[in-house]
């Protein structure tokens, strides 16, 4: 049955819980928000042990055979045009810190129903879940839209610093600190969807960022700042993307991956970030399947609410992060043992192209459902029956998710976006190991490869609460 988009009746009871972000490897359906519990009750009905065995064996099998070859595919750039830039990046930035102030304004002062508020919607569907999706095809989008850089620039500029503080030095550590507490922030606390809740945080994070980039340099955005550095990585693995040069871009095309082949062996810091992006989607997937809930003391069917749980969400996450890391570190570390090679550095790269994957299959669901809200209060922001977007009036629909037609084909999507990451990590793990890593040397990865799959789309089709 159809609803008015500015209803809430009718709209999944997750939602009107929780709608703040979904989150992000586990991808696969959003904890916090927007996500619905519906899509299960068809997903179950399908024969999903199937298809994760077949997944499976094609990754053990593709891993196995591109061991014992000889000759991997060649995945090399290709140019496809070069342009003058159209709009330089400290206008595009300054324009977006902009629009960020005005959703802060928005969140703050405009209506507190996470539904219908401008905050909530855009960051989560369209800074979480569209420019993370669309990196992963047509590069880096977040390069010309983060509200960092334009500010950042004048300031420096008007106070005469060109010096910084070495905050270098630290690597990717601030980012590590940022991003563990805004995925806490998104799993474990009790307010991630209310807009005022999110502005206030918003803006707190990005008052410090601006300062300690004042202080350091732009650049160091790169290495310091958790969305600017997880969007990077995501879109290494898109098939077209942008190499700017002062007032000139290249726009390059290649294999999906070609660009992690290019990369730097990531640093300490940058694996351990790495590492809890993988295992902050693997737990979010987690946190609401029957076997996590039994484990906790929790009835599934009777949720006693995320203030019941905040101790115990606290310590699953951090314990599935330092397992994440600990069986990677330890596959390559046994891979460097039995066989030579697989240096940590670069093979971790290869977890480049799981970590987009699993974002991509995770955050499908609330794309087109939240999705619907926020093209909704974007095309009516005032509630006032306007059109801004052009857009005639329309209804919301959640019926799909109950149509054992469409189901099918968005799990069919979730599948290939899991299975065509880790076959895309198989590959370039070969590419990475280096070539003095004789075949056995690969038999570890290969192993937790197998076992990643199994858990993803696991956690896909399980039963999880409502």
């Amino acid at each position: 049955m159809k609803r008015d988009p500015r209803s809430l009746e009718g709209f999944c009871p997750k939602f009107s819980k929780t709608l703040g972000a979904g989150g992000v490897m586990l991808l696969l359906t959003p904890g916090l928000a927007f996500a619905c519990a519906l899509p299960p009750s068809v997903i179950l009905t399908l024969p999903t042990g199937h298809y994760i065995t077949a997944a499976a064996l094609t990754v053990g099998l593709t891993a196995l055979m591109g061991a014992a070859a000889h000759r991997l595919p060649v995945m090399a750039p290709r140019l496809v045009l070069e342009r003058t830039v159209l709009l330089p990046l400290s206008l595009t930035s300054y324009l977006s810190f902009l629009a960020f102030l005005g959703l802060v304004f928005v969140g703050l002062y405009g209506e507190r129903d996470p539904m219908h508020n401008l905050m909530t919607l855009v960051f989560w569907t369209g800074v979480w879940i569209v420019i993370p999706l669309g990196s992963m095809v047509f590069g880096n989008l977040w390069r010309p839209l983060n509200p960092w850089t334009g500010p950042v620039r004048i300031a420096r500029t008007l106070l005469g610093r060109t010096g910084s503080l070495g905050l270098s030095r630290l690597g990717h550590w601030p980012a590590v600190a940022g991003y563990a507490g805004f995925v806490w922030f998104q799993m474990v606390s009790l307010y991630p969807d209310d807009p005022a809740v999110l502005a206030q945080v918003a803006l707190a994070y990005w008052a410090v960022i601006f300062v300690l980039a004042v202080l350091e340099g732009e650049d160091w955005l790169d290495r310091g700042e958790f969305l600017t550095v997880l969007f990077a990585f995501i879109a290494k693995v898109a098939p077209l993307w942008h190499e700017p040069e002062g007032s000139r871009t290249r726009l390059m095309r290649g294999w999906p991956g070609t660009q992690v082949l290019a990369m730097p062996p990531l640093t300490p810091s940058a694996v351990v970030f790495v590492s809890l992006a993988l295992a902050a989607l693997t737990f979010d997937g987690l946190a609401e399947t029957f076997w996590w809930q039994a484990l906790i003391g929790e009835n599934p069917l009777e949720p006693t609410g995320r203030s019941a749980v905040m101790w115990q969400n606290t310590g699953g996450l951090l314990a599935v992060w330092v397992v994440t890391m600990g069986l990677i570190l330890g596959a390559i570390t046994s891979g460097r043992k039995v066989g030579g090679g697989f240096a940590t550095g670069p093979v971790m790269l290869s977890f480049l192209a799981i970590a987009a994957g699993y974002h991509a299959a995770h955050y499908l669901v609330m794309l087109l459902t939240a999705g619907q809200y926020t093209l909704a209060a974007l095309n009516d922001p005032l509630m006032v029956g306007d059109s801004w977007l052009g857009l005639p009036p329309f209804f919301v629909s959640f019926g799909f998710l109950t149509d054992p037609r469409v189901m099918p084909l968005i799990y069919g999507a979730q599948f290939a976006a899991i299975l065509g990451a880790h076959l895309l990590a198989v590959l370039l793990g070969l590419k990475l190991a280096g070539q003095g890593a004789r075949p056995v040397a690969h038999l570890p990865m290969t192993v937790l490869m197998v076992a990643y799959t199994v858990l993803g789309l696991w956690l896909l089709s399980t039963a999880r609460t409502g």
